[in-house]
């Protein structure tokens, strides 16, 4: 195969619709981020919906299509970490949230030691995909997002049952954050041992 050809069909892996998909949430994360500091709350829950929803939409269509690439195995989950933990940076700055400031120490905290952790054991060939917990505490991340935003869209006119949803989808959120943390710690320590 010429090295013609060869180009053309690397852009092709490049830019396949798994990693188009993650850009346009990398762009919608910046959207988003602009309309919480301008105190649209309704239009930024809906754009933080659509964002989380087409990490879903990238992850399906690459397995499915056979799209996986090493571009889209560094460039999605970073894409997630930023607006995950950036939502949750700009919501712990907003009374009434919800979400405190060390909510969001413990979430980027999480984030940077798994991201460290993966480079490294990937780095030397082993398996840190994700786990069950992992995926379960992205899930819960993003409700607790969702109803931030939409109780700071309804302010004061809240009901009392959006307030106990709220609490309890934060709360449910941190724990099983630190719990996958230290599931991904102990995974790691097994991976280290069985390479020493």
């Amino acid at each position: 195969m010429s090295i013609a050809t060869e180009k053309p069909a690397a852009k092709q892996q490049l830019f396949n619709v798994p990693n188009q998909l993650t850009a346009l949430r990398l762009l919608l994360s910046i959207v988003l981020f602009v309309f919480v500091a301008l105190e649209y709350y309704l239009t930024s829950m809906v754009l933080f919906i659509i964002a989380a929803g087409t990490d879903w939409a990238d992850g399906y269509w690459a397995r499915k299509y056979g799209q996986v690439t090493n571009v889209g195995r560094i460039f999605d989950p970073f894409v997630d970490k930023i607006i995950i933990c950036g939502t949750f940076i700009f919501l712990a700055a907003v009374p009434g949230s919800g979400i405190a400031a060390w909510m969001a120490v413990v979430v980027v905290g999480r984030e940077l030691l798994v991201t460290a952790l993966r480079s490294y054991l990937e780095g030397e060939g082993a398996d840190f995909s994700a786990s069950r917990s992992g995926k379960l505490k992205m899930v819960l991340q993003c409700v607790a997002a969702a109803l931030s935003l939409f109780a700071l869209y309804r302010g004061a006119e809240r009901p009392e049952a959006l307030d106990w949803a709220l609490v309890a989808s934060v709360w449910g959120a941190v724990l099983l954050t630190l719990y996958s943390g230290v599931a991904y710690i102990q995974r790691a320590f097994v991976l280290l041992r069985a390479a020493a």
